[in-house]
């Protein structure tokens, strides 16, 4: 995440597109993210005025965004797009964003689509998918897990 250690709590995660946005929930305590909606939305300001309500709705503590690569490791096209998506919401809604790598992000969720018995393309569906398994491998592999609340006991420990 920018500025600072990450934050716990509720995520959104993106799988950024230029036609469509794919959006997904997660939870760092659970580590379990889930597909919320794709949005059909081009122009950035619709984009964000969607996402504002998203925002008000789940009241997340910071921001997830796929970076897509190629196979071989380089950037993608659409990466510096996805990377500009990314700091716009962090000036816009003032919340810690990460970027993930997305590599093979869309080809797992086409899996896991056909493994619930749906059609990946179906409305969208492939687009929030992805951005949850990318928000998914954010909280498995960045987000710290929950602390232990501390007791006064333990303070009294310390030397």
């Amino acid at each position: 995440m920018s500025g600072g250690a990450a934050p716990s709590g509720t995520l959104l995660g993106f799988d950024f597109g230029e036609k469509r946005l794919g959006v997904a929930v997660g939870e760092t305590a659970t580590r379990l993210a889930h597909p919320v909606a794709t949005l059909a939305i081009e122009a950035t300001q619709a984009r964000l005025e969607a996402i504002a309500r998203l925002v008000a709705e789940w009241r997340p503590a910071g921001f997830v965004v796929g970076l897509p690569r190629h196979a071989d490791g380089g950037p993608h096209e659409i990466a510096r797009l996805a990377g500009k998506f990314a700091r716009r919401l962090e000036a816009r809604f003032g919340l810690p964003v990460a970027c993930v790598d997305e590599t093979l992000t869309s080809a797992e969720a086409a899996a896991r689509l056909r493994e619930a018995g749906a059609r990946p393309r179906d409305a969208g569906g492939l687009d929030a998918m992805a951005a949850a398994v990318i928000l998914q491998s954010y909280l498995e592999g960045a987000a710290p897990a929950a602390a232990p609340a501390r007791t006064d006991e333990d303070e009294e420990r310390k030397p």
